[in-house]
């Protein structure tokens, strides 16, 4: 009892909750923990049970009553103030059955079975795929082979021959499933495991098809043709439905899911969906203001940059940015794109010759502090700051 949870915590509702709120709150945990969505997965198959407990009690006036009164101890079989589960869920079964109706097609109470050798989803298919700087910018087709399960054409899928080759299993009596019950102190227990026989299916196929081995499907290899949306980013998943394993006995395919990964660019670096590139001008440039040729992701070129012509202002200081509205990346849903910002590099001349020296020399000269106004005013701050 001390382990288990709040019935409240478990639906994430308050404890003054309404009947309404109680549903809706259970449909939305029962839905997100479903096994037919969560296949083989212990802790989800817990969670589902959990909140199907606390939902059976809460959704029920006289036992969420002895609950909120006792605790966990009110609702159990052996509380001396009597109801509770009696080794099972109680009389509100045939409400979750219609609960889970409404969204997954069938019943609830005694539905392991069908679950087992009903339809099935079929698993995702994951992929990576290597794109430009250019092609995540403003998308493109791909042909991608991946590798994925089908159905077997040479069964048809039955894994074997003739539906005469398919016998009931005879241990579990083509339930799928072995059960066993223990007595505790709590009642009785039930433990059902998937039969390892006929490995959940209930039947056993006499003369398995030699392509699948029984299995009924096959992995094969595939090219298949994915749009890549314009402005997707470094790390993001394209979702592509029904390009995954196939689905078991009748059952949907999976899903395709596609992760992208973008080559490093060697002008570009990007942030969301504006696009940074550091330009290096000259000293000269930067002092006189220059028309300058810059590269630009071009759209009407999609995969090759492009080059525009930018006018540089008279004065311009290393670090300076200029933003250039609209020459980013496209985002995703909207299509706006993002902006180019220009961080401006003044290159310092090297290597100089006696006569480059003498010029700047001679400019040194003629100079003076209107023209170093930065220059002037850290020193006249630091001579204040120091008392000369």
């Amino acid at each position: 009892m001390a382990d288990k949870r709040d019935y409240y915590e478990v639906l994430g509702i308050q404890k003054g909750a309404g009947d309404d709120e109680i549903k809706k709150a259970y449909r939305k945990v029962a839905k997100k923990y479903h096994p037919d969505l969560h296949p083989g997965d212990a802790e989800a198959e817990a969670k589902f049970k959990e909140a199907g407990e606390a939902y059976e009690v809460l959704s029920d006036a006289q036992k969420r009553q002895r609950y909120d009164q006792y605790g966990h101890a009110g609702v159990d079989p052996n509380f001396g103030a009597g109801g509770g589960f009696g080794g099972g869920f109680g009389g509100g079964f045939d409400d979750l059955g219609d609960i889970f109706g409404s969204f997954f097609g069938g019943g609830f109470g005694g539905s392991q079975q069908r679950r087992r050798n009903g339809p099935r989803r079929g698993s995702d298919v994951n992929e990576s795929i290597l794109l430009s700087f250019e092609e995540a910018a403003f998308g493109i087709k791909k042909t991608l082979k991946i590798y994925k399960v089908e159905e077997c054409d040479e069964c048809g899928g039955k894994g074997c021959k003739s539906e005469t080759d398919k016998v009931t299993c005879p241990t579990c009596k083509g339930t799928g499933e072995i059960k066993s019950v223990t007595n505790s102190l709590f009642g009785q227990m039930v433990n059902v495991t998937t039969c390892n026989h006929c490995s959940g299916t209930g039947q056993i196929i006499k003369n398995p098809c030699t392509k699948c081995k029984g299995k009924g499907m096959i992995k094969r290899a595939r090219n298949v043709d994915v749009d890549i949306p314009a402005g997707i980013d470094n790390g993001e998943t394209v979702r592509y439905r029904g390009l995954g394993n196939a689905g078991i006995k009748g059952g949907p395919a999976g899903d395709l899911l596609v992760t992208i990964q973008i080559k490093r660019h060697e002008v570009f670096t990007r942030r969301g969906n504006d696009v940074y590139c550091t330009i290096p001008i000259t000293f000269v440039q930067a002092a006189l203001g220059a028309d300058v040729n810059i590269p630009i992701l071009d759209e009407d070129k999609k995969y090759t940059l492009g080059k525009m012509t930018y006018t540089i202002p008279e004065g311009t200081q290393p670090g300076s940015e200029f933003r250039l509205r609209g020459k980013g990346i496209p985002g995703v849903r909207s299509g706006i794109r993002g902006d180019m910002v220009l961080t401006v590099n003044v290159e310092v001349p090297k290597n100089l010759s006696k006569d480059q020296k003498e010029a700047l020399e001679a400019f040194a000269k003629v100079s003076n502090d209107n023209n170093y106004k930065q220059h002037k005013n850290f020193f006249e701050k630091m001579k204040d700051s120091l008392g000369l």
